[in-house]
């Protein structure tokens, strides 16, 4: 049996589940998530969440785990929320919000604007610090990644767009002037 499957989810205080065919919703203070799933059954009683597999197929035995992931991802969400944060590197490298657009000066000739998506928060507390929030793990994730891609670390200075406590191995450069006679 999946490990990571069999385990039960409690539900925290001032968050609901229903289970309605072959769809999940979950409520929560800060607002709701659906997700659909098929293999498996979910099953709500007493503020717990179960699931079990109907066969023991390979293809159901991961799906049991996946979907028992994605349902304690979705109460943490509506609970607490995710958050992601970047730092951008870089002489002259810098970021600022105008209305709902990051606006993003990662050393190309033009600046580059990034409109928040429906559910997605993006705030810059300093020039070089960005925060992604919202409920939706699977999105906040998509975002933070779709930002880091505008300008990825280059490995010999580690100018760029990098996930806070991201490890950057920098190369080393030319040794000038060694090997000569």
């Amino acid at each position: 049996m999946s490990r990571i499957g069999r385990n039960p989810i409690t539900l925290p205080e001032g968050v609901k589940a229903v289970v309605e065919g072959n769809k999940i919703t979950v409520t929560g203070p800060l607002g709701t998530l659906s997700q659909n799933f098929d293999s498996v059954n979910v099953n709500v009683e007493n503020n717990v969440i179960t699931l079990t597999r109907s066969s023991e197929e390979n293809d159901v035995k991961a799906k049991h785990g996946l979907y028992r992931a994605l349902i304690a991802n979705m109460v943490t969400g509506v609970k607490e929320g995710f958050v992601k944060n970047l730092q951008i590197k870089g002489v002259g490298y810098k970021a600022s919000k105008s209305g709902n657009k990051l606006v993003l000066n990662l050393g190309f000739s033009h600046p580059i604007e990034v409109v928040e998506p429906e559910g997605i928060k993006i705030e810059c507390p300093t020039a070089n610090d960005i925060k992604i929030s919202g409920i939706d793990k699977q999105k906040v994730g998509q975002v933070a990644l779709n930002i880091r891609d505008l300008r990825p670390v280059e490995p010999y200075h580690g100018y760029g767009v990098r996930y806070e406590n991201e490890v950057v191995i920098l190369k080393q450069g030319k040794a000038a002037g060694k090997g000569k006679k």
